[in-house]
């Protein structure tokens, strides 16, 4: 029998990862946007943008609130942006020197590095329930990777042409788990709404940064050319995919493990793949179809098997 408090909080957590999967489904729909605006923009233009726009609608909801602020919160906000925006960063630029479905499959390794993270920074163990879901769902990244190759040709392509790009990729996978577990620790000390806007108000400051540092260097050639299609692309990522997904991540992951939320966050590629079947009309292989199965399972395992033991 349940008391009052164990309700409660079985309450919570549930709202905690409907919100989750809310954003997993809005950050899913952003690979079918994202892919047909970067003809008219370069990449960490576009990224700059984004977040202005985002800072831009969050202003006037927490300008009163920012003069409150301590400087160790800021401080805590500014990590946060940091390592948010390596994520964007490598994940982009990586992209441009591996393929997609390597970028894919080593991006979602995060599932494995944030229950480390969870161990080493915050002394937390995940349970036995979630490490047995991160594992089903990274075997099922590794099949939606594959796509029309095979197994063996996939890690023999992995583990012999590990580039750059991999490289970059890899890091960005770390400094998301990273993200995932010390916003686990600062969303519970800071006002969600000012929080939300010191890491996107940040992060608009790195990426048009990062953007000039690029284009001064020649690694990537600045161009924007205002289209329809950027346009909306633009707006539903700022408005969606910036300022919803944040807020509600900021404000709900506290309710759930950083373990339980890497799983969740692992739904992504599946959303992306039925939005591209859907609008685009993408056709996923046996292998996707398999991995789509796997990652359902490996939520399936964590939810269960760990509301069992609770």
């Amino acid at each position: 029998m349940m008391n009052n408090s164990q309700v409660k909080h079985g309450y919570r957590k549930y709202i905690g990862e409907s919100a989750l999967l809310l954003v997993t489904l809005i950050w899913g729909g952003t690979f079918t946007i994202i892919k047909v605006s970067l003809d008219n923009i370069s990449t960490m233009l576009f990224v700059g943008i984004r977040f202005f726009i985002a800072t831009l609608i969050l202003l006037p909801f927490v300008f009163s609130k920012l003069k409150l602020l301590k400087s160790i919160q800021i401080k805590k906000g500014i990590i946060l942006s940091v390592l948010l925006f390596i994520g964007f960063a490598t994940q982009t630029i990586g992209l441009k020197y591996t393929t997609a479905s390597k970028s894919g499959f080593i991006t979602g390794s995060l599932v494995l590095f944030t229950p480390i993270f969870q161990i080493i920074i915050e002394k937390k163990k995940p349970s036995k329930s979630a490490l047995a879901g991160a594992f089903l769902v990274l075997c099922g990244l590794l099949f939606l990777s594959v796509k029309e190759t095979s197994l063996a040709n996939f890690f023999s392509d992995l583990g012999s042409n590990f580039n750059l790009g991999d490289f970059l990729t890899l890091l960005g996978a770390v400094a998301y788990a990273l993200y995932i577990v010390y916003l686990d620790m600062f969303s519970r000390e800071i006002d969600t709404s000012s929080l939300v806007f010191l890491q996107v108000s940040s992060t608009t400051i790195l990426a048009f940064l990062f953007s000039i540092f690029l284009s001064s260097f020649g690694i990537e050639s600045y161009k924007l050319n205002l289209s329809g299609n950027l346009v909306l692309s633009l707006l539903y990522t700022s408005l969606l995919a910036t300022v919803v997904t944040t807020y509600l991540q900021t404000k709900y992951q506290k309710e759930i493990t950083p373990t339980n939320a890497g799983i969740i966050f692992s739904f992504e590629p599946v959303f992306a793949a039925l939005i591209a079947i859907i609008f685009i009309n993408e056709v996923v292989s046996g292998f996707g179809i398999v991995g789509c199965i796997l990652i359902f399972l490996g939520l399936l395992v964590s939810e269960l098997f760990n509301s069992r033991t609770n």
